[in-house]
Order: structure tokens, then C-alpha cells, then sequence
């Protein structure tokens, strides 16, 4: 799951990894939900995976794989 924010460059660059890499992957606005703005606030993007962190801010392709590999399971979601 990718917690987002629109008009966020890293979320915006994090968002396109997840389209290429894992695109049934959840994404979910922050700022749709006030518990969940108040619990991210300027920490996005974050990957979460089973309610963990697993990568925040600046990551790059190879981190998000990494995260892939080790839980292939994800997906089939869409954005909400």
C-alpha cells in the first residue's frame, strides 16, 4: 500500500514505480482521511506492508523491488 498525497513530486515518482512495478497495489490519499494526514503528515510517500512502514520519503526503483520480492502477494486494489 503506498500512502500519497497529491501535489507531491516524491509521491507523484512513487506512484509511477508502483504503476510499472506492482500496479495493483492500493494508493491511498492522506489527505482524504484526517487520522491519516495527522499519522503521515509530511513523511509521504510511505510503502506499507501488513500496516508497517517499509519505505518513506526518497526510495528508488531497486528499494521498491526489494519490497516486491519479499511480499509478492500484494495487489489487486485500486486507489481510495
Amino acid at each position: 500500500m503506498l500512502y500519497s498525497r497529491r501535489g507531491c513530486h516524491l509521491c507523484e515518482s512513487a506512484e509511477e514505480l508502483l504503476a510499472d512495478h506492482a500496479p495493483g497495489a492500493a494508493i491511498v490519499d492522506v489527505d482524504a482521511e484526517p487520522a491519516l494526514a495527522a499519522a503521515y503528515g509530511t513523511r509521504v510517500p510511505v510503502i506499507a506492508v501488513d500496516g508497517e512502514a517499509v519505505l518513506e520519503g526518497r526510495f528508488d526503483e531497486r528499494a521498491l523491488l526489494d519490497v516486491i520480492r519479499r511480499d509478492p502477494g500484494r495487489g489487486g486494489r485500486a486507489r481510495r
